[in-house]
């Protein structure tokens, strides 16, 4: 029986992350890119999304065309911005095409829009496609429910100086991840404003510190303090290119699934 590649759509094809995922499917057999899209004011519409990536001409031109993208792929990969994951959402769920969200900075009220899709596609959301820090999540929670009385949880992300928002996605899940461990609300114990006389740390709280800086792709370590001892736990990304390995892994996943909402942990069988 012949197997026909899965079909894949690329939003933001002009960024760093969809260049990224073009060169790492063009390596890939099971994959092909069908249809590619950026803003309409983007200055690479009309060029080719090969040459773009550094792999030479694929001949698949850069439009702004988003709805003839979910059109004619099995599956889009989507690290644009919320504003535009939430639209293409909308194009997903019409056309029953999967999704895999890599995008950062999602409100709840964004989320939820997103969720709307899951009932006619599937719809893979994930704060990092990273392996390693969909398995530090499970460790985080895991810990976090051993370490409680007199433990205290800080989360520190490091990210290069172009990422606009903070905390990251990532050091977020992360939170949750810890706030699942110990059976709370990471609304109702988070704490990421620390500035001048504030007073001692509350019992309970789950802090959160940034750093901006470089070209550093991400850097997250979850850090459990007590009494006499710390136990750290840590992942750093030394290339983008373990997110786009991530994204091509969810898409795969995506295409043999059912319609749904899914995360990371769902793809690797968590």
């Amino acid at each position: 029986m012949t197997t026909h590649p899965i079909k894949i759509g690329i939003p933001g094809a002009g960024g760093r992350m969809g260049g990224m995922i073009i060169r790492e499917m063009a390596a890939r057999d099971d994959m092909v890119l069908v249809a590619a899209t950026d803003r309409p004011d983007s200055h690479f519409i009309g060029q080719d999304s090969g040459v773009l990536a550094g792999i030479g001409p694929n001949g698949v031109t850069i439009t702004s065309d988003a709805a003839g993208l979910f059109a004619v792929a099995d599956v889009v990969i989507d690290f644009t911005s919320p504003q535009a994951s939430v639209a293409h959402a909308k194009f997903a769920r019409d056309h029953a095409t999967s999704l895999v969200v890599g995008t950062t900075g999602l409100t709840e009220e964004d989320e939820t829009a997103l969720a709307t899709t899951a009932d006619r596609a599937a719809l893979v959301y994930c704060a990092n496609t990273s392996v390693g820090v969909t398995l530090l999540s499970r460790l985080v929670e895991q810990v976090a429910t051993q370490l409680v009385d007199g433990w205290d949880i800080e989360i520190l992300e490091t990210h290069h100086h172009h990422k606009v928002d903070a905390p990251s996605g990532t050091a977020l899940a992360l939170g949750k991840a810890a706030a699942r461990g110990r059976g709370v609300d990471l609304d109702a114990v988070s704490n990421m404003v620390r500035k001048g006389q504030m007073g001692a740390r509350k019992q309970g709280d789950i802090g959160f510190a940034v750093l901006r800086g470089g070209d550093v792709p991400g850097e997250h370590s979850v850090i459990f303090f007590g009494d006499s001892e710390r136990v750290e736990i840590s992942h750093k990304a030394n290339d983008r290119v373990i997110f786009a390995r991530g994204a091509l892994r969810a898409a795969r996943f995506a295409h043999a699934t059912t319609a749904g909402f899914y995360s990371m942990d769902d793809v690797l069988g968590g």
